[in-house]
């Protein structure tokens, strides 16, 4: 069962009470496909391993942890409807969604379907309904950016669809660190899977989180969030419990729908061990992860009530 660490990650610096550094594994035995890595021990607050992590690259739907906590800071009505209308359609990539035009959501349940489910039209209409509108909430952004000390970042828009949305892994380390400070954050980017009731009309509409990892009872995940775009590969960052100590992990520009899970578990394993992952427990890994991420067929005739069941993710959904 996944714990909701309590985080503290102002007191990076040494201390005389401070634990001593735990030793790190032999990084040669690390061998990892993403472009752009940092693995980072939170509780020390060091990087145990990285790679490219000063590079720019686009970010896709890692976005929306920011976007998120924009939202949260601006304090608005959580049970206030948003409805969906045409300037939160995707005319960038042309990506689909199920809440069509005029669908209302109350705010907390659009922010837990952008992060969850990498809900673009949902991420859309949270930043339009911001003090201000879209432009307003972009700036915020980049305003919180700055504050946190992301001075390789830049936010073009609040899904992440736009390939100017950048950042390296070392400021998105920063971000994963202080999104972890939000409850909410932490809890619905974990939700393995959530239903909603789509007003007006009170159809039931079933969606389930981008990251398939979250429902593999061998990891311990506080945070994550997963994007794609052409532009950016696959990418995921989460904040994981690993031997005993909080991790977090960013790995960017995946190539294949499975190469980020394949490097996470290598992270895993690595950390726990020293070693370099098996190819059996590979394989093994691999499969587990195909069978989570299919959807099981339903017989013909049996699809009524919730809408499919689940919503399986989409180009530029992350």
């Amino acid at each position: 069962m996944r714990r909701l660490l309590p985080l503290v990650f102002t007191a990076f610096v040494a201390s005389a009470t401070a634990a001593p550094a735990t030793p790190i594994p032999d990084a040669a035995k690390l061998r990892l496909s993403s472009a752009n890595v940092v693995v980072l021990d939170a509780e020390q607050g060091r990087a145990v391993y990285s790679k490219a992590a000063d590079e720019v690259t686009p970010i896709a739907s890692l976005t929306k942890l920011m976007t998120a906590m924009v939202v949260l800071d601006a304090g608005q009505p959580r049970d206030e409807l948003l409805e969906i209308d045409m300037d939160d359609f995707d005319y960038i990539k042309g990506s689909r969604s199920r809440l069509g035009m005029g669908a209302a959501l109350t705010r907390d349940e659009m922010l837990r379907l952008a992060l969850m489910s990498s809900e673009n039209r949902a991420a859309s209409t949270l930043a339009r309904h911001y003090p201000g509108g879209m432009l307003a909430f972009v700036a915020a952004m980049n305003d919180k950016a700055r504050s946190l000390g992301m001075t390789r970042t830049h936010y073009d828009d609040a899904t992440g669809l736009s390939p100017r949305n950048v950042s390296t892994a070392n400021d998105l380390a920063k971000l994963v660190r202080a999104a972890s400070e939000y409850p909410l954050i932490r809890e619905y980017s974990t939700t393995p899977a959530h239903h909603v009731e789509v007003q007006p009309t009170g159809e039931t509409l079933g969606f389930r989180n981008s990251n398939a990892l979250v429902k593999d009872a061998e990891w311990d995940i506080q945070l994550q969030k997963t994007g794609y775009i052409r532009e950016a590969g696959r990418c995921v960052v989460m904040l994981a419990t690993i031997a005993s100590r909080p991790v977090v992990i960013v790995l960017l520009d995946s190539i294949g729908k499975l190469t980020r899970v394949a490097d996470a578990q290598r992270v895993k394993y690595w950390l726990e061990t020293g070693e370099s992952l098996p190819a059996s427990a590979f394989k093994r890994a691999v499969q587990k992860v195909k069978q989570k991420v299919t959807p099981k067929r339903k017989p013909e005739g049996k699809s009524r009530g919730v809408q499919g069941k689940f919503a399986a993710t989409t180009a530029g959904r992350g």
